[in-house]
């Protein structure tokens, strides 16, 4: 983080812009290590499936492929290698904006890609049941669902909130570790929910929709407190020196990171929902149907059975 100081801070003209030109955040680029890492090993673990089935004369989807590689691993290293990353130490939007990509879209596109399917077929009968062990266990589904998954979200926004921001914000070691546990503990968030590894019941799925609603309300808050407080909650010192005509002052800094961090996190909400309803919607054709295929006799023996539980 640059040199404390406070005399680019309120002097600045309110007329400036207070995001950078378009040429500058399409040309300001650094390197991260730890990304590239993570990006050489997802690329090589995917194109691999994919080479595997081919030697097994099967074939992959190139749209799935494309869908991975250039939606997924393209995105994060945009948000890794561009103007995000390379600004993220100096502003706050650019690091909450970071996280919340990361967090939020990355995970998305590669899903789009569907690895857990492509790891099933590509490993084999042996692979295909480590898999889905994996996709069943304990803390896949007690992340892996609607309710686990904003909630985590808004506690990590929440963050934000205090100082602990600015200390995460000037460490390297902090912006590695985000690179690398960010886009991971999305992906175990969106997985399941996107791979149905886990069956539920019309009653769990009634619940994750009505406190997806509620999530929806809670994940603005973090947002809302970052752009409508005047106080520079994470106590971050000023930046002194000559700076970019763009650059904004620490307050606007804040708003920007509300507004920002306020429409990601309500925009990767609906997906969900509708996710969710079309989950609903599914379940519901399935048990309607169960129920028509029963006769007259076992229909009124399930009836019976289900008054003398009642009772």
């Amino acid at each position: 983080m640059r040199p404390a100081g406070e005399d680019n801070g309120e002097a600045r003209h309110r007329s400036e812009p207070p995001t950078p030109p378009v040429a500058v955040f399409l040309t300001t680029w650094s390197f991260d290590p730890a990304a590239a890492a993570l990006l050489a090993v997802a690329a090589v673990l995917y194109v691999g499936g994919v080479l595997r089935l081919r030697r097994r004369g099967r074939r992959w989807s190139l749209r799935l492929t494309a869908s991975f590689v250039l939606l997924g691993l393209g995105s994060y290293a945009v948000i890794s290698f561009g103007f995000l990353g390379a600004e993220s130490t100096d502003l706050r939007w650019a690091f909450t904006t970071r996280i919340a990509l990361l967090l939020f879209v990355v995970p998305a596109f590669l899903a789009l890609g569907r690895p857990v399917a492509l790891a099933r077929v590509a490993l084999g009968p042996t692979g295909r049941r480590r898999t889905d062990r994996v996709m069943r266990s304990r803390p896949v589904r007690a992340f892996g669902n609607a309710i686990a998954a904003p909630a985590f979200a808004c506690a990590v926004f929440l963050v934000f909130l205090t100082p602990l921001a600015a200390v995460l914000r000037d460490s390297v070691w902090s912006e590695w570790t985000i690179s690398v546990l960010a886009p991971l503990v999305g992906l175990l968030l969106v997985l399941p929910i996107v791979a149905h590894s886990v069956v539920r019941t019309g009653f769990f799925i009634t619940v994750e929709f009505l406190l997806a609603f509620v999530e929806l309300v809670l994940d603005a808050i973090p947002g809302l407190l970052l752009r409508l407080n005047d106080g520079i909650l994470d106590h971050a010192p000023a930046i002194v020196g000559r700076m970019p005509f763009w650059f904004p002052t620490p307050l606007h800094d804040q708003h920007l990171s509300g507004d920002l961090l306020w429409f990601i996190a309500e925009v990767a909400d609906v997906p969900v929902l509708v996710l969710l309803f079309v989950r609903w919607m599914r379940l519901e054709r399935t048990e309607g149907k169960r129920y028509d295929d029963l006769s007259d006799e076992e229909l009124a023996e399930l009836t019976r059975q289900h008054l003398r539980q009642r009772s």
